[in-house]
C-alpha cells in the first residue's frame, strides 16, 4: 500500500513584492526585488573587464588608462552592444583595443606606435573615440 506524503510549501511571492534591506543607518527600506536583482546585474555587467594578456600588453607598454578614458572606452563598448556587435576594435588616441562586446572584456591592447602595419582579425566593428 502507498503511503501519502505530504509536503509544507512556503508560499511564494512575486517578483513585484518589497524585500526589507537595512540602509547605512540602520533604517528598513522597502525596495522591489526586481530593481535590487537589475542593480547588481547592471553593476557587474557594466564594468569592463581587462583579460590577463591585455594587462600584459599595457604593462610591457608602460600604457595606462585615465578614468575618463575608461568610461569612453566603456560608452564605446555600449554602442557596439547595442548595434549587435560581438567583437569591437576601440581606437583611441594611443591604443587600440579588441574587446568582447559580450563579455564586456578588453582582449589585447596594442599602443598607438605598434599599430601600423598591423592587421586586426575576427572583429565585426570598429569604433574611434
Amino acid at each position: 500500500m502507498a503511503q501519502k506524503i505530504s509536503i509544507h510549501k512556503q508560499p511564494v511571492l512575486p517578483v513585484s513584492q518589497s524585500i526589507n534591506k537595512v540602509g547605512k543607518q540602520g533604517e528598513t527600506q522597502n525596495l522591489p526585488f526586481q530593481n535590487i536583482l537589475h542593480s547588481q546585474l547592471g553593476q557587474a555587467d557594466n564594468q569592463l573587464k581587462f583579460s590577463a594578456h591585455a594587462k600584459q600588453r599595457m604593462v610591457q607598454s608602460g600604457l595606462e588608462f585615465e578614468p575618463s578614458q575608461l568610461e569612453k572606452i566603456a560608452r564605446a563598448v555600449e554602442t557596439a552592444s547595442q548595434k549587435g556587435s560581438k567583437e569591437s576594435l576601440v581606437l583611441t588616441d594611443n591604443a587600440a583595443l579588441v574587446i568582447s562586446v559580450k563579455n564586456n572584456t578588453v582582449i589585447t591592447v596594442v599602443e598607438s606606435e605598434r599599430m601600423k602595419e598591423n592587421v586586426f582579425t575576427n572583429i565585426d566593428s570598429a569604433v574611434i573615440i
